[in-house]
């Protein structure tokens, strides 16, 4: 049998899923590009909450330089986030897997990386365990950051 590109009724482009699956309007390499960063931003905040700089802003930030960070502003929105990823990896994701839906409760396909069987299964586990932690650990450092600023009233410690 012959394989060609013009033995589809259909050019290559339109059996894009997944992925691939906005890339004739352009729309979804910046969505996925946008939401990439946004998270590596977001998650590389959580070392305010272990470093200096999460205790007095650093001297070449404009207008608040050099001044203690309030506690609240650090602590309310890292509960929040650790409650989010807390609620979708640690608690979601594992129920929807376990019914082989997805969470928003579409049936899984035959061919998702949890479902194939052999090595991907076991690298698609082994990749996605630690979003199982992310939440509660964010959680503990959140607790830990607010026990330590609330202990030295608030006034930064040494670096």
């Amino acid at each position: 049998m012959r394989h060609s590109a013009t033995a589809s009724p259909n050019p290559p482009a339109d059996n894009l899923s997944g992925f691939g699956a906005g890339l004739r309007d352009g729309s979804t390499p910046t969505a996925v590009v946008l939401l990439s960063v946004l998270s590596e931003v977001l998650a590389c905040t959580a070392f305010g909450l272990v470093a200096r700089w999460g205790e007095v802003f650093p001297r070449w930030i404009p207008f608040v330089g050099g001044r203690r960070v309030p506690t609240r502003a650090a602590v309310i929105p890292a509960a929040i986030g650790a409650s989010i990823l807390t609620l979708l990896f640690t608690l979601l994701f594992p129920v929807s897997e376990i019914r082989g839906t997805t969470i928003r409760g579409d049936v899984l396909s035959a061919d998702f990386p949890s479902r194939a069987g052999g090595w991907e299964t076991a690298w698609f586990s082994f990749c996605y365990a630690p979003l199982i932690l992310w939440g509660p650990l964010l959680a503990v450092l959140t607790v830990a950051y607010w026990k330590r600023r609330r202990a030295a009233g608030n006034v930064p410690g040494a670096a």
